[in-house]
């Protein structure tokens, strides 16, 4: 597989294909039920063998960022970081209290982001979705119910909760989402083969600001501004947002100074492009 994200029209073709990881473990298993089976006192070593081989999953299933998994958009393209584009994403909304303001925010920047918004929530505000669309942003599918057991779901539940999120999203605003972005990131095998069948592409990110735990505004930016370059994926909250002692959702206080901050470094602001463009 390559190491970059495939294009749709790959996607398309690969449709119902397993990633490598979960045909690998497939193998490692089989190989080890035949040994056994051939040589019983083989058995401790060929259960070290499936144990470790599940371990490997465990550990990409907990690693956002992986193409291990299937494929990722972890940046942006080439030709749109030679344009100098930073792309700004906007996880777990809508919430009526604080994305009114963050649309402020980047209207007032000229600024422009994907939001990855929650079906159940997009039901129950729908006006509001429709709001972030008719301010030029684009609405994307962060699963219908955002479940905590998201990466622990089988290919059935997978379809499903994509399906769900994409209808959710459509009837509210027209447009059907392009991107997918799991709840943490946290996925198994089984994602990539459901992504398909709906007809998404998996978006994660560059680099996070933490901004759900920590309220401190500073640290939120240091984060998300140490080693920041043109192509990156940068991953922030309107949903589920930490408070800064003052009380104010700790967004509100970095998005002005992160927009700031990409001006002056000469870049640029935008929504997830589409689409995706060539893997770096």
């Amino acid at each position: 597989m390559s190491p970059g994200l495939e294009s749709p029209r790959q996607a398309t073709r690969a449709s119902g294909r397993l990633p490598p990881s979960l045909v690998g473990v497939g193998a490692v298993n089989l190989i080890a039920l035949a040994t056994a089976a051939a040589a019983p006192s083989s058995w401790p070593w060929a259960l070290g063998a499936v144990l470790l081989s599940h371990a490997w999953i465990g550990a990409l299933t907990l690693s956002p960022r992986t193409r291990r998994l299937g494929p990722n958009l972890v940046r942006l393209g080439a030709e749109h970081a030679a344009r100098g584009w930073v792309a700004i994403t906007i996880d777990d909304g809508p919430d009526p209290r604080t994305t009114p303001a963050v649309l402020d925010i980047l209207d007032a920047h000229a600024a422009t982001a994907s939001f990855f918004c929650i079906g159940e929530r997009v039901a129950r505000h729908p006006e509001l979705v429709r709001e972030i669309v008719r301010r030029g942003h684009r609405v994307e599918n962060h699963t219908a119910r955002h479940r905590h057991d998201f990466a622990l779901l089988g290919p059935r539940r997978y379809r499903s909760e994509l399906a769900a999120g994409q209808a959710l999203i459509e009837a509210a605003t027209g447009v059907a989402p392009r991107y997918f972005r799991a709840p943490a990131g946290f996925r198994n095998p089984f994602c990539w083969p459901a992504l398909q069948q709906v007809g998404l592409v998996l978006a994660s990110w560059t680099r996070r600001g933490f901004d759900t735990r920590d309220g401190d505004a500073a640290r939120v930016l240091r984060r998300l501004g140490e080693g920041l370059a043109a192509g990156d994926i940068l991953l922030l909250h309107d949903g589920h947002c930490a408070r800064t002692p003052a009380g104010v959702p700790v967004v509100l206080e970095v998005l002005p100074r992160l927009l700031a901050l990409l001006h002056g470094r000469g870049l640029r602001a935008v929504a997830l492009p589409w689409p995706p463009g060539s893997p770096r």
